[in-house]
């Protein structure tokens, strides 16, 4: 029986009702640099399993620098809007962003009394990131009337300031006293945020969930986080908004929520540069969980920490010793040999598979001469030790093992995962024969050593500077990979590592 056909008969899926996905409507304005408004809400819905919609109120031109202009379609548009998709489709969850003017407040406004949805997040988006207002003077006693109706509010500290008609608050326990009467007013919870809060901890970010009437427990509840240093944060809390209505949809429980999305939003924030858009206030990295890019030498590095405990093994084996030192008997070395010509054969095959995968011609070049070099190693084996030697000729257990791992790797249609599969054979090999060969100096390079000219082999410059070059090529293509393909080859070249050692140890336990 395969392994894949064993592994399938020991796992036997249970029965389980369907996963709910949050149906999530966002009624807000669109930013053409897709960074906040309808496009920011509907990628934090996705980022947390929900299915987005939207209802647009309002037509910005804008990027990373700054809002240009405004237009705002008839309110009566928007209702149209609400309704088509409030006649056709169960919501969960409304997140409401920019409003403009007191008319579209107000055709919002009838259409929640209408509608009454379970879940309500309303943020005041008064204020863009860059300091241009988003609201009318006149709406904003239409804005107050529309905040005893949302479940959450999430008002920055300015918005808060303004709808309190109070400055801004100066310290944290202000921002909390603002909160609180806020809440009391509107008789709903409010989230206060701490992001923008002037003079505060460089390392810390609170966040306070505040309920006068106990809905929550307790009055407030404050959620720490660390402060994340950059100006990429055009839409954070469009983000922060959309993704709370969300994750509220699944966990019914607004602290859980908070919890669940603050340390996603801070690594949206983190991770906020690697997007390189604009040249003002970039965007926040929604999908930051699901793609992370490693950056030059990370990942090789990753792999070869992985590598470590294989290594040491490897320095470990008699054969290694006895290989060092000379005392390693003929018969050992020379079915190590055998095996490693008929590895080196399959290996080239692969090779010159990963070569035709390959995305430049000049990896296509690299992996085309490697798989040329292997076979003339294996020539060169069979002109000296094995042609006037007795060997085998069949493959061994762990020979036939290691290349059939390979060439399973080689059908995946992977280059990253190949690559990672073969990349132990230049990487393990280079650092063991290196070792090797200093050990051997470090002896006096004895002239009766019976394997000097092995150890010369694998210790050779040559060969090193091709290691190095299929090392950064492996780290380059972790880079252009998504995270389902790192760790696939993350587990190739584990495996790779593991029948090294093997192979290594092959000569004791099969020869």
């Amino acid at each position: 029986m395969s392994l894949l056909s064993s592994s399938f008969l020991a796992y036997q899926p249970q029965a389980s009702s369907p996963v709910r996905i949050p149906r999530v409507l966002t009624i807000a304005g669109s930013d053409p640099s897709g960074g906040a408004g309808v496009q920011a809400d509907l990628k934090s819905i996705a980022a947390h399993s929900g299915y987005g919609m939207a209802a647009i109120t309002a037509l910005t031109a804008q990027n990373t620098r700054g809002v240009r202009a405004v237009h705002i379609p008839p309110a009566d548009f928007l209702t149209a809007q609400l309704d088509a998709i409030s006649d056709d489709i169960r919501i969960d969850a409304v997140k409401i962003g920019m409003l403009a003017d007191a008319a579209v407040i107000g055709a919002v406004h009838a259409w929640l009394e209408r509608t009454n949805p379970a879940i309500v997040v309303l943020d005041p988006v008064m204020v863009a990131t860059s300091g241009d207002r988003l609201l009318q003077d006149t709406a904003e006693a239409a804005l107050q009337a529309l905040l005893p109706l949302a479940d959450l509010i999430t008002p920055n500290l300015a918005e808060l300031a303004i709808l309190l008609n109070e400055p801004v608050a100066a310290d944290w326990a202000e921002a909390l006293a603002q909160g609180k009467r806020l809440a009391a007013r509107t008789e709903t919870t409010v989230l206060v945020k701490g992001g923008h809060l002037a003079g505060s901890d460089a390392g810390s970010c609170p966040d306070a969930l505040i309920n006068t009437g106990g809905v929550l427990g307790q009055e407030t509840i404050e959620v720490q986080g660390d402060r994340v240093a950059t100006r990429n944060s055009h839409g954070t809390g469009c983000s922060l908004s959309s993704a709370l209505a969300t994750v509220q949809v699944r966990v019914g429980d607004w602290e859980a929520a908070l919890r669940e999305v603050k340390p996603w939003l801070q690594g949206a924030l983190r991770t906020a540069g690697s997007l390189d858009v604009g040249s003002g206030n970039g965007p926040v990295h929604h999908f930051h969980h699901l793609q992370q890019t490693p950056v030059a030498g990370e990942f090789a590095a990753h792999l070869r920490a992985g590598a470590t405990d294989d290594l040491e093994a490897i320095y470990g084996l008699d054969f290694i010793r006895g290989l060092s030192d000379g005392t390693l008997p003929e018969k050992e070395f020379a079915y190590y040999l055998a095996q490693d010509a008929i590895y080196l054969n399959g290996y080239s095959r692969v090779l010159a598979r990963v070569s035709a995968l390959a995305p430049t011609e000049a990896e296509q070049l690299f992996w085309a001469r490697s798989s040329q070099q292997c076979l003339e190693v294996e020539s060169e084996l069979h002109r000296t030790w094995l042609s006037t030697r007795p060997t085998a000729s069949a493959p061994g257990p762990v020979t036939k093992s290691y290349v059939d791992h390979l060439l399973a790797a080689s059908v995946t249609g992977s280059y990253g995962v190949l690559v990672a599969a073969v990349l132990p054979c230049f990487w393990l090999y280079a650092e063991v024969g290196a070792t090797l060969h200093a050990r051997f100096l470090d002896a006096g390079a004895p002239a009766g050593h019976p394997y000097a000219d092995w150890l010369r082999t694998y210790a050779d410059e040559e060969f090193a500077a091709s290691t190095r070059q299929a090392i950064a090529y492996a780290d380059t293509a972790a880079q252009y990979a998504s995270r389902t393909e790192r760790d696939a080859m993350t587990r190739a070249f584990a495996e790779s590592s593991r029948y090294e050692l093997e192979f290594f140890d092959a000569p004791r336990t099969h020869g």
